[in-house]
């Protein structure tokens, strides 16, 4: 991050990773995994509201799948979060960001 004019957003993006570090370590005790996901990209209408398209076009140009995510990627993460699959993973943060 770190983009111009994004104080705000990057500030509450650095605190959440800060938080769910913080609580993998207060929560493990109790077997609970605490985990962050940081998407790139994501086909919302966030982005399409937000972000003209000669700009999405740009950025897609410097991600090494050449492409920008959907929703449903994001949720494959989630599912395996989710899972008994990632069961020794806590305190982590997850780039699903195709390779930003």
């Amino acid at each position: 991050d770190g983009h111009e004019g994004r104080g705000a957003y990057s500030s509450a993006k650095s605190a959440m990773i800060a938080q769910s570090k913080v609580l993998s370590r207060e929560l493990g005790k109790y077997n609970i995994r605490v985990n962050a996901i940081a998407p790139g990209l994501i086909n919302t209408s966030m982005m399409k509201e937000n972000i003209p398209n000669e700009i999405v076009k740009d950025f897609t140009s410097r991600i090494s799948l050449g492409r920008v995510g959907n929703p449903e990627e994001i949720a494959n993460v989630v599912l395996f979060l989710s899972s008994e699959l990632s069961s020794y993973v806590t305190g982590q943060v997850i780039r699903a960001d195709g390779g930003i």
